[in-house]
């Protein structure tokens, strides 16, 4: 019986065929980096690190990625640095405050996934500040300046955090401002300034030594703080997953725990993407006005 013939060519492409296979099944993962970004919160990117590594670091230990640059985290404490970054391919998530998020969130193809909890839950409640006495109703705020840290979505204050209170006058104007404490000095003067602060910064007011010259003349109803959202498609499917599974099981080991606790957090939890949706909504149809 003859031994069976095989052309030369096929035998060539098989081999290569074969070697690719290989190069592919050793090839690391595609890098996948988390983007923080807090605008007008404390530090900055370089301060941040070495966090973000330990962050990183726990990430990939609890998704078992490889070690060694399959994951990164990096923080942003300015808007525009955040977006750039977010604008580069292997942004694959992002973790911003939920004014970011509706700001964002088509721009960006940004999908809720968890949320944050820290010590006080999930939610904030969101307090505007003025001069004791000097506002009753949102028509007082006529020619007045609304500033405080999430400024920078006009649409967020106007129609998110004080869109229960009433509708804002169109000559009010809404500032951003990463030192809600000089404006709150402003406030306590007699300006024209109205402060809006979160819940840290609100529970903090009765430290200040002009604390009695100022009041809460508004609060917003209890909403989600911090969103931990992919972006676009760029992470497949099930690496996704892993990673949204290593987020939650962080709590899980002392690591975790200590990097959890330096960025001020308890846990991860799954996102309410319905009551997102619904902010997403009213965001966009102030912003459209």
């Amino acid at each position: 019986m003859r031994p069976p013939r095989y052309d030369a060519g096929v035998i060539r492409t098989r081999a290569s065929f074969a070697v690719l296979l290989a190069l592919a099944a050793a090839a690391p993962p595609a890098r996948v980096a988390l983007v923080v970004c807090a605008p007008g919160f404390p530090g900055n990117t370089e301060q941040a690190k070495p966090t973000m590594d330990a962050l990183a670091a726990e990430i990939t230990k609890a998704a078992a990625l490889p070690a060694g640059g399959a994951m990164e985290a990096v923080y942003y404490e300015t808007e525009e640095g955040g977006m750039a970054r977010l604008g580069r391919p292997d942004a694959g998530l992002a973790l911003v405050p939920l004014p970011f998020y509706l700001r964002h969130a088509h721009d960006l193809s940004l999908s809720p996934k968890l949320q944050v909890v820290q010590e006080k839950g999930s939610t904030q409640v969101w307090s505007l500040v003025a001069k004791k006495g000097s506002i009753a109703s949102p028509a007082a705020l006529a020619g007045w300046e609304i500033t405080g840290v999430p400024g920078y979505a006009p649409a967020f204050v106007s129609a998110v955090a004080l869109g229960g209170w009433g509708a804002l006058p169109q000559s009010a104007k809404i500032t951003f401002t990463p030192r809600p404490l000089s404006a709150l000095r402003q406030a306590a003067a007699g300006e024209k300034v109205a402060v809006l602060l979160d819940g840290e910064q609100t529970d903090a007011l009765g430290s200040l030594p002009f604390a009695g010259d100022l009041e809460v003349v508004a609060r917003s109803k209890p909403l989600p703080g911090t969103i931990l959202c992919s972006v676009g498609d760029r992470v497949a499917a099930a690496e996704l997953s892993k990673l949204l599974t290593a987020l939650e099981g962080l709590p899980k080991s002392p690591s975790g725990v200590a990097v959890l606790k330096e960025l001020r957090m308890k846990r991860f939890e799954p996102a309410d993407a319905a009551a997102l949706d619904a902010l997403v909504k009213t965001f966009t149809a102030a912003s459209s006005r």
